[in-house]
């Protein structure tokens, strides 16, 4: 019975060593499942540093100057002569005009024609006055002109021309003439005793006085100028 004892006990604790084992494995926590590392693609525009925005302008204090318009709203053709050779035209017409050629030829009529630029020759005594046609693009408000004629007077016509051939004027230019390719052949006589003053008063003395200088240089050049500009001057008796 004495021997009994002591190995019923060892049972015991060993029994209890198991348990205790058992209910220790029990409440370990599950193993967390990683999920695995996806690599993170890089786009371009990710890559590329964002865009910068322009710095504000900064206001000074001054008043802005007023920009011109587009347009003014009316109907006007101008001519200027660029040189000998060259014209230069701008137009605008405006939205009344446009809608008083519809309301004439028809609502599609602005559509279906095309716009025209006349040029008149209109130089006093030439016999037989011609004109020249170019046909501008549409939306066009300028054209230079080569005409090639020195010392000639123009005017301009802008207008549609329809599909059946009739050209309706809508504005007329003013009058402009080419300047000359060639020197002037006009003097001014007027003029030619500057030269001689200007002698004059390289013959005469350091050190005379305005008065005796007019005096001098009228006795030696036998005139004596009444103005500066450029004036008929008075022969001495």
């Amino acid at each position: 019975m004495s021997v009994l004892i002591p190995w019923v006990l060892g049972a015991g604790v060993i029994l209890l060593l198991v348990l205790a084992a058992i209910f220790l494995w029990l409440r370990k926590p599950a193993p967390k499942t990683v999920a695995p590392v996806v690599p993170r693609e890089e786009l371009a525009q990710e890559l590329a540093p964002p865009p910068q925005q322009p710095p504000a302008p900064r206001d000074s204090g001054r008043p802005r100057e007023p920009q011109l318009p587009a347009t003014y709203g009316a109907d006007r053709l101008v001519l200027l002569a660029r040189d000998p050779h060259w014209l230069y035209a701008y137009w605008e017409i405006s939205a009344t005009r446009q809608e008083e050629f519809r309301a004439t030829f028809g609502h599609e009529a602005w559509q279906a024609s095309r716009p025209v630029l006349r040029l008149y020759d209109v130089t006093p005594g030439e016999q037989a006055p011609d004109f020249l046609e170019i046909a501008v693009q549409e939306g066009a408000d300028n054209w230079h002109i080569h005409v090639g004629r020195p010392d000639h007077t123009f005017r301009a016509e802008f207008g549609r021309r329809l599909p059946d051939g009739r050209f309706v004027p809508l504005l007329v230019s003013n009058v402009a003439t080419t300047p000359r390719a060639s020197l002037s052949e006009r003097t001014d006589e007027e003029w030619m005793w500057l030269e001689e003053l200007y002698r004059a008063y390289l013959r005469t003395a350091a050190g005379v006085s305005s008065p005796l200088l007019v005096e001098e240089m009228a006795r030696r050049m036998g005139v004596l100028p009444l103005a500066i500009s450029s004036p008929p001057f008075t022969a001495a008796r």
